[in-house]
């Protein structure tokens, strides 16, 4: 029996080419909310920049941010899990060297270091992600604990900064950057605290993506959904593949598998 649900966002439970989530997503998931089931959000974004679940805000008992490295559940923090602080300056020497821009994740905020039009092309145009802080530098981010840095290395940079990371790993969503979190986090790890805590077995989770930073939490669940969207590896580490986001991906394995009617 399913009792929890674990989404991720962009890709999932939004769609790249509305910004929004379907309504017959928004419609299922009240439905198994209704049923007693539990939602959870699962995404690389950290939580000043989830701007896109009006609809289903209500709905939702939890999250997994910065894929993995803070856990909510309600107004509860249950885990953190910051990145090396050397590693952090590995990232951004990287960064200046290749002269790359790179988002710097902590807790209650998210700023851009060197900034570069990509930046606005892609997290203001395909991810329409507002809420970025445009005043605090660098110096003072660095002044309290980093969760996650987001640099726009190619696959190359990336395997070559990969290397000389002590602590921290670095996955992959989207062509244009990388997401480096600490080794102890990642969003299969963060389903398996949060279940954990509320009292749920893994086996009465079910969770759904469409990236590589999904990979995790696909495998980890009882039941893991890849979006029809998704790419070949992605699917390979699921259960089950629905259909496209733009198809009601969600709603149809929701039914499927009798979470909802």
């Amino acid at each position: 029996m399913i009792k929890a649900l674990f989404f991720d966002i962009d890709g999932t439970l939004v769609s790249f080419r509305t910004h929004s989530v379907p309504k017959p997503t928004v419609e299922a998931l009240a439905e198994a909310r209704r049923r007693g089931v539990r939602i959870f959000i699962s995404t690389g974004r950290p939580k000043p920049l989830i701007n896109n679940l009006d609809p289903i805000e209500s709905l939702i008992d939890g999250y997994i941010t910065v894929n993995g490295a803070i856990c909510t559940v309600g107004s509860e923090t249950v885990s953190r899990n910051p990145i090396d602080p050397k590693d952090v300056e590995v990232i951004l020497h990287a960064a200046d060297r290749m002269d790359v821009p790179s988002l710097i994740v902590g807790e209650d905020r998210a700023i851009v270091h060197n900034h570069k039009p990509i930046v606005d092309r892609i997290f203001g145009g395909m991810l329409a992600i507002t809420g970025i802080d445009r005043t605090t530098t660098t110096d003072q981010m660095l002044e309290a604990p980093i969760y996650q840095m987001t640099p726009f290395f190619d696959t190359d940079q990336e395997a070559e900064v990969a290397r000389l990371l002590r602590h921290s790993e670095s996955t992959r969503w989207c062509e244009y950057f990388s997401d480096v979190i600490s080794a102890d986090a990642d969003k299969g790890r963060g389903m398996e605290i949060i279940a954990g805590h509320v009292g749920i077995a893994l086996d009465e989770c079910m969770a759904f993506g469409d990236g590589g930073n999904d990979i995790s939490i696909l495998k980890k669940a009882g039941t893991g959904v890849a979006m029809g969207n998704a790419g070949d590896e992605v699917k390979a580490a699921a259960d089950y593949v629905t259909e496209h986001i733009d198809n009601e991906g969600v709603a149809k394995a929701l039914r499927h598998f009798g979470v909802i009617a």
